[in-house]
């Protein structure tokens, strides 16, 4: 038992066997944090119970609001996380609960500031002064799971060094083996299809967590990530300082920034609302569906605008991967759902582990073409992910519909980004700035599996959707300029090899589809395009690719 002990608290990853092999021995742990819970929320439903009693009184909202955020900080980091995500949710949430919510971000009780200082002694192995010349004992930031002090390296530079709660490993592990017993208890009873594997969400919550607390890992994905977005000039990623970091202390560039959810700073510092949202919502776009590694908890906390317009990103404890085969899933998904096609919707969601292999799509495909039918009827730039995921509750309850453990964190992030991106502008749409996005990639990647995509968009039942490429093209260039010479360069290309033979023939047919030469859809496909290319360029380049594939084959073809 004692080594079981030992082991558990130097845990550095998830591991499920040692975490129940202990508080199994130890029930009496989890009982009574179970009880503590439920007293603490006792008082607040009975006290929710007494204002709904007297009509909801205005005065009480934001004393319920406090004191619905002092339980979750006194129940600690597992309520906490919680707390974070409904504070980015104000379509969920009422106002007077998020402005209470939203101080679990950043504005935590530290804990004893000699406490901190000693820590990041033991963890450097030297004396502050060492490292430092300025080291700031008062944190400037605490929250769930650490606090930041200000302070200088002896080399000059100004950072931000992170330090770790003390007894993280214990405080988690016994939450989280409580919240695994609750879903493997009560999940199964849920009227809910996906409650059989609340538990699976629950160890990938467990194996998240356990990354965030290792800071040595936290500063490789800050590397990894700075090195996504190093072309990006929309997005900041801060320098970490190695020589000064360990396991529990992490030391950054300080940034100097606005919290993405503080409207009126960012407005009074003459920042654009809308050129942040659609900085934050295509970053998240591109972590998802370019390089497949995400940040999972992009809270406001963790995000700010910077004087110059970019958006920064801190605290990369949580993050994922996707998986190659993953992501181009994710893109058919989003190809099926614009083309309509339910049949092959349907199929993407058993790749993707929405429905179980065993699944008789023919009964999903009808519910599919029903609610996504009506809810994309309209602009599809109207629709908003939360109507997305409310749609989609329906299905749940009534098809056997689940959602695989890691999509459960995308879920999350996404719901997350657009919370963000609400509390900027309440009028907000995701789709309206998450379509262009994707237009862009299909209309410019030069990826095969893309191009092979944006074919399936284009063609259907063997009729080119002339209709469908305008509106590729007007959506793709909505909020940025679109240069479409290099697409134009890699067409031609692609049109002239082998590859592209049944294309030609393809565009053939479609340039003579009903026995006529389609020459007016082909105008207004240049009326579209005319405003978005120099027309010279265009033309010297196309040339000049045609000339080049052409002495590429000449000095392929054998000599007679």
């Amino acid at each position: 038992m004692a080594r079981t002990s030992k082991s558990l608290f130097r845990l550095k990853t998830y591991d499920l066997s040692v975490i129940s092999q202990y508080y199994n021995w130890r029930p009496w742990l989890p009982i009574l944090r179970f009880l503590e819970i439920t007293f603490k929320f006792a008082g607040f439903a009975f006290g929710l119970w007494l204002d709904r009693s007297r009509g909801y009184p205005l005065a009480q909202r934001p004393r319920r609001a406090e004191q619905l955020r002092r339980i979750l900080t006194d129940l600690g980091p597992g309520t906490i996380k919680i707390g974070q995500a409904l504070s980015t949710r104000p379509d969920l949430v009422p106002q007077y609960y998020m402005d209470e919510l939203t101080k679990l971000q950043d504005n935590l009780p530290p804990f004893a500031s000699s406490l901190a200082l000693r820590l990041v002694e033991e963890q450097l192995r030297a004396p502050l002064t060492a490292y430092f010349t300025e080291f700031d004992p008062n944190p400037v930031a605490a929250a769930s799971l650490g606090q930041v002090h200000r302070a200088r390296l002896c080399t000059g530079e100004s950072v931000a060094v992170k330090v770790q709660r003390p007894n993280l490993v214990r405080k988690l592990t016994l939450d989280l083996y409580l919240l695994r017993r609750l879903a493997v208890w009560f999940g199964p009873r849920l009227p809910l299809n996906l409650g059989f594997n609340l538990d699976l969400i629950v160890d990938e919550f467990g194996s998240k967590l356990f990354e965030e607390i290792d800071y040595v890992n936290e500063g490789q994905n800050c590397e990894r990530f700075a090195r996504n977005f190093k072309d990006d000039p929309t997005v900041f990623v801060p320098k970490i300082y190695w020589h000064a970091s360990a396991d529990k202390v992490l030391t950054l560039e300080w940034i100097d920034g606005i919290k993405l959810n503080d409207v009126k700073r960012i407005q009074a510092a003459g920042l654009d609302v809308q050129k942040l949202i659609r900085a934050g919502v295509e970053s998240g776009l591109k972590q998802l569906l370019e390089y497949g590694f995400f940040h999972a908890d992009p809270h406001p906390g963790n995000l700010f605008a910077l004087s110059d317009g970019r958006i920064a990103y801190i605290d990369f404890g949580m993050m994922d991967q996707l998986e190659v085969e993953s992501k181009e899933f994710l893109v058919d998904a989003l190809v099926h759902l614009l083309n309509r096609d339910y049949e092959r919707l349907s199929q993407d969601f058993l790749k993707l582990g929405f429905l179980a292999p065993d699944t008789d799509i023919t009964l999903i495909v009808p519910a599919l073409e029903k609610v996504l039918g009506d809810l994309f009827g309209a602009k599809v730039s109207q629709v908003n992910f939360k109507q997305v995921t409310d749609q989609f509750s329906n299905l749940v309850f009534e098809y056997p519909f689940r959602v695989p453990a890691q999509f459960a964190l995308i879920i999350r992030s996404l719901i997350t980004q657009e919370g963000v991106a609400l509390s900027l502008d309440p009028d907000f749409q995701i789709l309206k700035v998450a379509y262009p996005y994707v237009a862009r990639r299909l209309l410019t990647d030069e990826s095969p599996r893309l191009r092979q995509r944006l074919l399936e968009i284009l063609f259907k039942d063997n009729r080119f959707q002339w209709q469908r490429l305008e509106n590729l093209i007007a959506m793709a260039g909505t909020g940025t300029n679109l240069d479409l010479v290099p697409t134009a360069r890699l067409g031609v290309r692609y049109l002239l090899s082998e590859e592209g033979k049944s294309l030609r023939e393809r565009l053939a047919q479609a340039l003579t589809q009903g026995d006529r030469l389609h020459t007016r859809e082909v105008f207004h496909l240049w009326q579209v395009l005319a405003p978005r290319i120099e027309t010279p360029k265009l033309a010297q380049d196309v040339l000049q690719e045609v000339w080049s594939v052409t002495r590429e084959r000449l000095r392929l073809t054998p000599a007679r």
